[in-house]
């Protein structure tokens, strides 16, 4: 599969309406690739012949989109794992569903999701000297909270990631609140996004005492959430893709907005003048693979996870969804630009990355009494409604 292929095919298309959408008058001023690793203390035994896979929107392609986006056919052809169920969604909120109700052998689940999971026994610790491509991640990756449990094994492995950052069209209101500031603004629609109020808040309101974003006593969830009230109304856009970014940006339906570096930079390319709205740390997120505890194909779970971590697929993940890839080695080719405008490759840059983690009462650890995602999400039905 060439990358090339994959990246006039998605990348084009957005670009192809990204121009049409600037016409409008805006009213705002494969094969894996195998890597050195210590030898396995076991090898993968025979594959069970079926796969049940749970993911997002995109994160796997088989062909349905275009012929040349298929990621599973190769993998199908390489294994002798048949991919016999591929359950995609555009939400954390449906993924938690699909994920109670259905056994999947493999999931690539988001930070809210990826510790609840974790906390239930629903997924298994991971062997990953048995992942050729793990050492390929970044430390910073690979010890996220979100992919561990408390005593320190390992649940997740890290696949695409992104961080939130806040642009703004020229003229706009700057600062750390400015996405809160107006109501034509575009927020990405998730509980976690709070956590971007509550880093807002930080500077703005240092008496309230917050330290990790994600991990909020009541009064400091009240406060974020009263933020997010603060100008919400039938302006502001709540987006699940990014396109939909792009199309508020362009067609002058947002003046700021809680958006993706891939978007500055398709804006750049496309010569409209989108800037940072803020400068300093800034919250993202890692969607990592868990394999199911209930899994009747674990061989087949990890032959898909040596898959879907090689260089190869995770450069064709990320040039088909605007994100980062977790294994550095994916970063030439169509994703070299990806991973420049990310900042993949350089630790000092990953460090001011505030990873999302699922909000506890017991506060991820760190002791106190915070909010429950429950909470969280309560919140935020009746504010994106």
């Amino acid at each position: 599969m060439s990358g090339d292929r994959f990246r006039r095919t998605r990348l084009g298309a957005l670009a192809c309406a990204l121009t049409l959408a600037l016409c409008a008058p805006a009213t705002a001023a494969t094969a894996l690739v195998p890597t050195p690793t210590p030898k396995p203390s076991a090898s993968i035994g025979k594959g069970e012949g079926t796969l049940q896979v749970l993911t997002y929107q995109g994160h796997v392609e088989y062909g349905g989109a275009t012929a040349s986006a298929d990621w599973v056919a190769p993998f199908e052809k390489l294994t002798g794992c048949r991919v016999t169920r591929l359950d995609r969604v555009r939400s954390g909120e449906e993924m938690a569903e699909k994920a109670r109700s259905t056994s999947y052998d493999v999931i690539s689940a988001s930070p809210d999701l990826a510790g609840k999971l974790i906390a239930e026994g629903a997924v298994r610790p991971l062997d990953t000297t048995l992942l050729r491509a793990y050492k390929d991640i970044p430390r910073r990756l690979r010890e996220l909270p979100s992919t561990r449990d408390a005593g320190g094994k390992v649940y997740g492995v890290p696949y695409l990631w992104g961080v939130n950052q806040v642009m703004r069209v020229p003229g706009a209101p700057g600062g750390p609140d400015a996405v809160y500031r107006t109501e034509r603004s575009a927020v990405r629609d998730t509980p976690l996004s709070i956590a971007d109020a509550a880093l807002a808040l930080r500077k703005t309101r240092p008496e309230l005492g917050i330290k990790d974003p994600f991990q909020l006593t009541p009064a400091q969830l009240d406060a974020a959430t009263a933020l997010l009230a603060e100008h919400d109304g039938s302006r502001r856009v709540y987006w699940t893709s990014t396109l939909e970014v792009i199309q508020a940006f362009a067609t002058g339906e947002a003046h700021v907005a809680q958006a993706l570096p891939y978007h500055l930079d398709l804006f750049e390319r496309a010569g409209r003048t989108i800037e940072p709205a803020v400068k300093g740390p800034v919250t993202g997120w890692a969607d990592a693979w868990l394999v199911g505890t209930g899994s009747t194909s674990p061989n087949c779970a990890y032959r898909w996870l040596n898959w879907v971590g090689s260089a190869n697929t995770q450069r064709s993940a990320a040039a088909w969804t605007g994100l980062a890839p977790a294994n550095v080695k994916a970063c030439d080719g169509d994703a070299r630009r990806l991973c420049d405008v990310y900042h993949a490759r350089d630790d000092r840059e990953l460090k001011r990355v505030l990873f999302a983690t699922r909000p506890t009462k017991g506060c991820g650890g760190l002791g106190g009494e915070c909010t429950e995602y429950t909470e969280w999400e309560k919140r935020w039905k009746n504010l994106a409604k």
